[in-house]
């Protein structure tokens, strides 16, 4: 039996193990395997949305409660002492089986650390579902409503059919001008920082 289907069948409220049910994007790494077999999980118990409002709440608790964020990170607790904390929290916060087994189940196999990681992935699955696509824009100064428009028009344009764009913007001074952006998992640097660095190491290596 994979490691994932154990993962499945520890996550899920059902003591049968069923077939994977493959997420519409492949994700890697140990968050990659929990995240989808969650997916898996939720997506047999009809709990998708519910699962992904828990990790949000999860998430924002932890960033919220520095005790919460330490106890997560620290490997001196023992485990079983984790488990029951966290079903104690879980049930307090009214979060559904899914949620509580998965993080019952990181404690359990030491993977609590990871929670984050996990969280991340699990956004990435979700929004794969939905045919929404993570773009970020970083620029020197902050974009005017004319200018983001703009960009987000020409960047409608290199997504596929049903797919939708999912806009962030942040700004980071030391770019100078230009800007950076990622659509998915492409990237292109159009900082006037980027092309000074490039004409620097030409003139370098030319003397």
């Amino acid at each position: 039996m994979s490691f994932s289907r154990i993962i499945v069948r520890s996550l899920s409220s059902s003591s049968a193990v069923q077939q994977m049910v493959k997420p519409p994007i492949q994700v890697f790494g140990v968050e990659g395997r929990y995240a989808t077999a969650l997916y898996s999980a939720a997506t047999k118990q009809k709990t998708l949305n519910n699962v992904e409002k828990d990790l949000l709440k999860f998430e924002g608790l932890i960033k919220q409660d520095a005790k919460l964020d330490e106890f997560v990170k620290n490997p001196s607790i023992k485990r079983r002492d984790k488990v029951e904390a966290l079903k104690a929290i879980a049930a307090k916060i009214n979060l559904c089986k899914e949620t509580t087994n998965l993080l019952a189940l990181l404690a359990e196999n030491g993977r609590l650390p990871s929670i984050k990681n996990i969280i991340t992935t699990f956004k990435v699955i979700m929004n794969a579902s939905r045919g929404e696509v993570p773009c970020e824009v970083v620029t020197a100064k902050p974009l005017d409503a004319d200018i983001k428009s703009k960009v987000e028009a020409v960047l409608k344009k290199f997504l596929d059919k049903g797919q939708s764009i999912v806009l962030t913007t942040r700004t980071d001074p030391s770019l100078i001008g230009g800007m950076i952006v990622s659509v998915g998992d492409k990237y292109v640097d159009l900082s006037v920082a980027s092309k000074i660095k490039k004409y620097t190491e030409i003139i370098s290596s030319s003397a």
